[in-house]
């Protein structure tokens, strides 16, 4: 097949889930989940919660608790909306390192979680999941196991055991964050083809191929890209233009930008760029990083200087310029949330026990208040899903 269809054949599947994304966009209703640490110190979290959120208005109502489960750090619905999938985030599920991977189903009348079962994960402290594009597997990054464990998901929603497993190996140049290796994200190509993989004790995305058949990971040719020694990438995005990537690093608080084929699946660096203003002199750890919708900008918390940093996106280049550092109005915004209609950002400030809800300027991408803020215990994570 000719490069170019081979390339085009890559981007479809990104193209056409914007398009659809957009199209409900304007008026559509959503639920959302938090996920939490209910084992922090103080925390007032009991599992996971819920909300409804419509577009249209833009108003936000609460559905309570929708789960009592342990330190649901990272939640990931199923693509047909039946489905949720959560960490368990810690190591001693059914022995000793090994953290659990939760399934649920959805009550879309109540928001409610119904538990389905439990697996181990097969390495402590999972933090982070995803739903595979044909739905039919869960990947899960394990922190400080520092691995990857592929799922399969039944007809019924729940979980088998493991059909893959991959464990890391190696350190970093920090003596003591980075002594092992530390699986932070799992993050799929459109067309399901590869899984990028931060690992934050190893300085590198990893790239895997994917067998969405068998469910099975193998490294990719080339198998990894580097950051910048001490860095610690933790979080990964692909632009909706599928021509760049971004990764956020925790230590060295600095986004990356590279340019992606996703033909070969190889990562390129572009850019290494600071996520906090020059005159910064305190402690700072980096956590998310997400891209508006219309792929113009980007966004990247900073957990001690308590911000969102604002980048424009050079369309041709995919280069990043800061715009702003806008404050999350609470402490420790250990992740957030851009909406689907991409006008509203929810910071979540995990030591503050609340979501502030920011809105986005459509053409500077600066966040400026609406006073509307989210009380809930540890909020570690938040993921929307089209309501039926």
């Amino acid at each position: 097949m000719p490069k170019h269809r081979t390339l085009l054949r890559s981007l479809l599947p990104l193209a056409l889930t914007l398009s659809a994304a957009l199209s409900v966009a304007a008026d559509g209703k959503y639920l959302f989940y938090v996920g939490t640490y209910t084992q922090e110190a103080g925390s007032k979290s009991k599992g996971i919660y819920a909300y409804r959120y419509d577009a249209k208005t833009q108003e936000i109502s609460s559905l309570g608790l929708a789960a009592e489960t342990v330190n649901p750090s990272w939640v990931a619905p199923h693509p047909n909306g039946k489905y949720l999938y959560a960490v368990n985030e810690i190591g001693n599920y059914k022995g000793p390192n090994s953290g659990g991977l939760s399934a649920f189903s959805i009550d879309h009348a109540t928001g409610k979680l119904t538990f389905l079962n439990e697996v181990a994960t097969r390495g402590a402290d999972p933090c982070y999941a995803t739903v595979d594009r044909s739905g039919k597997f869960v990947l899960v990054a394990n922190y400080t196991g520092g691995s990857v464990a592929v799922f399969p998901i039944k007809p019924d929603g729940s979980l088998g055991e493991a059909s893959d497993f991959i464990q890391h190996a190696g350190h970093g140049a920090d003596t003591k964050r980075q002594e092992a290796a530390h699986a932070h994200s799992v993050d799929m190509s459109p067309d399901n083809r590869f899984a990028f993989v931060d690992d934050l004790g190893l300085d590198r995305v990893l790239i895997y191929k994917f067998d969405a058949v068998k469910g099975k990971l193998t490294p990719n040719d080339p198998a990894y890209a580097s950051l910048d020694p001490a860095s610690g990438p933790r979080h990964f995005v692909l632009a909706p233009s599928g021509k760049f990537a971004y990764v956020v690093a925790e230590m060295k608080s600095s986004a990356t930008a590279f340019s992606v084929d996703l033909n070969k699946g190889s990562l390129q660096p572009l850019q290494t760029i600071s996520t906090l203003p020059k005159d910064f002199k305190g402690e700072n750890d980096d956590a998310e990083v997400e891209i508006h919708p219309s792929g113009k900008f980007l966004y990247a918390s900073n957990r001690g200087h308590d911000s969102i940093a604002v980048f424009a996106i050079d369309a041709s280049k995919g280069t990043l310029t800061l715009v702003e550092n806008a404050s999350t109005q609470g402490k420790i915004p250990r992740s957030f949330e851009i909406d689907p209609t991409g006008s509203l950002l929810l910071a979540e400030n995990s030591k503050s026990d609340d979501i502030v809800v920011l809105k986005i300027d459509q053409k500077t991408g600066k966040l400026s208040p609406t006073g509307k803020t989210l009380e809930v215990g540890s909020p570690v994570c938040v993921k929307f899903l089209k309501e039926k």
